[in-house]
């Protein structure tokens, strides 16, 4: 080869070289490239004063310094699941009738709007979600009258209860307070039975329910932010809601066998579960990261169509050994963090939580006189 051929060569060998590795360089950019949530990447905890129906069983009032310690270690959201019994005024000796749904008790409210306040004083970000709704809950343990998504009055109810939350925090801006409409949806054939069979909503018949709350409460506040709890129990994207332009929720609770292992509440026979391994097969799967990720996956493709994804409840029952929760609880945990997407463990104080757990394989430290799991608290400030 001559020498100015030679040359030639090697310059236009250079500049395809050059070209493959720049067209290289822009595939992998564009297939790592984290699109930026369209709602901000919160993180905290779920707080329960309100969850249980009965008031006269619930957990302990928050205590103002769980705020300022969140805000010391760095969270700014607090999720409050409500029971709607738990602020009506009704004969508690009997079953709920329809005519008492709306018998809001203004006293139980102030305490409610109390816990909002004293959350939003450390600067955390509220939602209000109703747990438990007229004709609806992913749990039994409290009579319902009907069925939210067969019953027309229980779907008016429920808007008469978001139109009652709108009015007492119209003032408050979508950057200090959310609206999460209904925890957890699924269609169940008995609303009252714990163990009965849930199933994937018809999309049609969820969104009729989010368009008539959404339309209760921004008669009121029209720039009230929104967020619908994924279908089937919070594990899948709706497609029906995203022109409706309201946040969608997951959960971090898959697979169900580590989250809930031993859950009485879950399973009905706990003495024949499978022994836990992660990453590793546990009955007929194979549990890693690599699960999750296709598990997440089209949580992350909603998030990157514009629509704003956060993960509202998440964490580990009690029961599952402290090392495998930890191992699972970082792959989930990342993968969120990961694509720009927040998280709320389910309680800070209790069995799903960092203080007073109840674990029996933890060390742990001891705060203010509560038992601290530094472990599970330095994952979630990392994350």
């Amino acid at each position: 080869m001559k020498q100015n051929s030679r040359r030639e060569f090697i310059k236009k060998s250079s500049l395809s070289t050059a070209a493959i590795l720049v067209g290289t360089d822009r595939a992998f950019s564009q297939k790592t490239v984290i699109k930026k949530n369209a709602i901000p990447k919160w993180k905290g905890f779920n707080f329960l004063d309100f969850f249980s129906p009965d008031p006269n069983n619930q957990r302990n009032q928050t205590p103002e310094i769980f705020f300022k310690w969140m805000q010391d270690w760095g969270f700014d959201f607090v999720r409050i699941p409500m029971a709607y019994p738990s602020y009506i005024d009704f004969d508690r000796s009997k079953d709920i009738n329809i005519e008492d749904v709306r018998n809001i008790d203004t006293a139980a409210t102030d305490r409610i709007e109390n816990l909002v306040y004293m959350a939003q004083k450390y600067g955390h970000h509220v939602s209000l979600n109703i747990h438990r709704a007229p004709g609806y809950c992913i749990n039994a343990g409290f009579h319902e009258p009907y069925n939210i998504w067969t019953d027309q009055q229980a779907e008016d109810d429920f808007c008469y209860h978001w139109k009652f939350w709108a009015e007492r925090f119209k003032s408050h801006s979508s950057k200090k307070m959310s609206f999460d409409l209904l925890n957890e949806p699924s269609w169940r054939d008995d609303m009252n039975d714990q163990f009965g069979k849930k199933t994937k909503l018809p999309g049609d018949v969820y969104r009729k329910l989010v368009l008539a709350a959404k339309t209760a409460i921004h008669e009121v506040n029209p720039k009230r932010l929104i967020v619908a709890d994924g279908n089937e129990v919070g594990s899948k994207v709706t497609p029906e809601l995203i022109d409706l332009e309201v946040a969608q929720s997951c959960r971090g609770y898959a697979p169900g066998v580590i989250s809930h292992y031993a859950a009485p509440w879950v399973f009905k026979d706990t003495s024949n579960l499978p022994e836990l391994k992660y990453p590793g097969q546990v009955g007929d799967q194979y549990l890693s990261k690599k699960m999750l990720e296709d598990i997440y996956k089209p949580w992350i493709e909603l998030k990157n169509k514009g629509i704003g994804v956060h993960c509202g409840e998440c964490g580990c029952y009690n029961k599952t050994p402290h090392d495998i929760f930890l191992a699972w609880f970082k792959d989930l945990t990342d993968i969120l963090s990961e694509n720009d997407i927040g998280f709320a463990l389910w309680e800070l104080k209790g069995s799903f939580g960092i203080l007073d757990s109840g674990r029996e394989d933890v060390d742990y430290e001891d705060w203010y006189g509560h038992k601290l799991d530094r472990k599970l608290l330095t994952l979630l400030q990392n994350a």
